[in-house]
């Protein structure tokens, strides 16, 4: 066992300011390796010390494996934290660091390998006993893709096989729509992935989205934290998250969570992941989607409903120490709902709104999480995500805990960018969200319509 006493972030953000205040709590000395956009944000200014590694571009700096590599090396720092996006689930880091010996906060190379390919991954839940939603192998040819598709019945989905995150997507409800968007589906998983390869499944309308946090230590351990629902989602992109998941009993609940845990053991998994399902509530049924490799995004509902922290947890266990905790030992208790906040215009089909933020106060309360790393007069840069913000509330019950986040969005004030919140606000109102009445498409088809109509 090695216990880690310095680290590099490689990443930037809110991200970021989350795994600084981690290693601050664990004794760790933490160093960030920043774009030259970065070179004076909040993340910078607060790490023991900061290493420019290129142009603001995230193509110069921040996806350059190699050049994070040297940057930790430099510094003397003994592992890397990718955080998410970027580089967090490209096996090229994690090798770099097992060749140079540093330790990557994360899984194995392989494993990241092994999930980044999204057959291989269907294959070996089906291999477990997991339900897949009915698809193709790998498609390299329109007529092979009009054959496919007859086979399963319309609608169907083109997915990129090395994609993630809704790019190289498209939902196909006809032959004709096949012979517009097959080769645009297979351009933009190239330009995304560096991959062309494309597979098709059936498109199931009304599903629910699911996903399960596990973690694996390096002594055979797994644990689940319990499922959220990410079904609020614009063009594949999830925008409210809440755990635990309304609709399921806990008959099904069991059942998701065992799944998840059933695939990180036979992956011999290490570290946080997450297990993504579809859910057919007509059906009752699950279908596995796809495994994250990393730390997510909406990991802080996760934490509200358990106290435990994650990304400590992380660190631990890529030192090599054990899990803290086994699964007697996790209590869920109430309901929590994070909100995505964005410099974008919701009226504008979301473009990005970079400027310079002329009021910033984030709202206050014991109910209430904000992770952030803007402050009052923060550019925010053209070149990356445009995440402001994640707010987060905690109520002992749903109706609660969206009752807290409103309250939250009416106390943030922001000036100088466009923001997402009177989106949210509006949302947070609506009496199908409130009933629990939403599906995957719910904000394309039914309330993104409703809200422009009142904009």
């Amino acid at each position: 066992m090695r216990r880690i006493s310095s680290l590099l972030v490689a990443n930037r953000g809110e991200i970021a300011m989350r795994i600084i205040r981690a290693c601050r709590e664990l004794g760790i000395k933490v160093f960030i390796a920043a774009s030259q956009a970065d070179q004076e944000s909040l993340p910078a200014r607060l790490a023991d010390r900061v290493i420019c590694i290129g142009p603001s571009h995230p193509s110069q700096s921040y996806l350059k494996a190699e050049t994070i590599v040297m940057a930790a090396l430099g510094v003397g720092a003994e592992a890397i934290h990718p955080g998410y996006g970027f580089l967090a689930e490209q096996p090229d880091l994690p090798e770099l660091c097992e060749q140079k010996g540093l330790i990557f906060v994360g899984p194995k190379a392989e494993q990241i390998r092994q999930m980044g390919d999204k057959i291989l991954a269907r294959k070996k839940a089906e291999s477990l006993g997991i339900q897949v939603i009915p698809g193709s192998g790998l498609i390299h040819n329109l007529e092979e893709a009009i054959g496919e598709a007859e086979k399963l019945g319309y609608p169907v989905l083109l997915k990129a096989a090395a994609g993630g995150g809704g790019r190289g997507m498209k939902i196909i409800w006809r032959p004709e729509d096949l012979k517009i968007l097959f080769p645009e589906a297979s351009a933009e998983a190239l330009a995304a992935f560096g991959d062309s390869r494309i597979y098709l499944e059936r498109f199931i309308p009304k599903a629910r989205h699911i996903e399960v946090q596990i973690i694996g230590d390096k002594h055979g351990n797994f644990i689940h934290l319990g499922e959220r629902d990410c079904s609020l989602q614009r063009r594949y992109q999830k925008m409210l998250e809440e755990a635990p998941s309304y609709i399921l009993t806990s008959e099904l609940r069991k059942e998701v969570c065992n799944y998840a845990l059933t695939f990180a053991r036979h992956l011999k998994y290490e570290n946080a992941g997450t297990v993504e399902f579809i859910f057919n509530p007509e059906e009752k049924k699950f279908y596995f989607l796809e495994m994250n490799t990393r730390i997510q995004v909406e990991h802080p509902v996760t934490e509200m409903i358990t106290g435990i922290d994650l990304v400590k947890e992380q660190i631990r266990i890529a030192s090599g120490q054990p899990l803290s905790f086994g699964q007697p030992e996790i209590n869920f208790k109430g309901h929590s709902i994070e909100c995505r906040i964005n410099a974008e215009s919701p009226s504008r089909e979301f473009s990005p709104c970079p400027g310079r933020i002329d009021i910033w106060e984030p709202p206050l309360g014991d109910k209430i999480r904000v992770d952030t790393h803007c402050y009052q007069g923060y550019f925010v840069p053209p070149y990356y995500d445009s995440l402001l913000a994640k707010v987060i509330t905690w109520g002992e019950n749903r109706l609660k805990a969206i009752s807290e986040m409103q309250k939250a969005l009416a106390n943030f004030l922001i000036s100088g960018v466009e923001t997402t919140i009177p989106f949210y606000q509006s949302l947070l109102q609506n009496p199908d969200y409130i009933k629990g009445n939403i599906y995957t498409r719910w904000i394309e088809d039914i309330f993104l319509k409703e809200f422009l109509k009142n904009v």
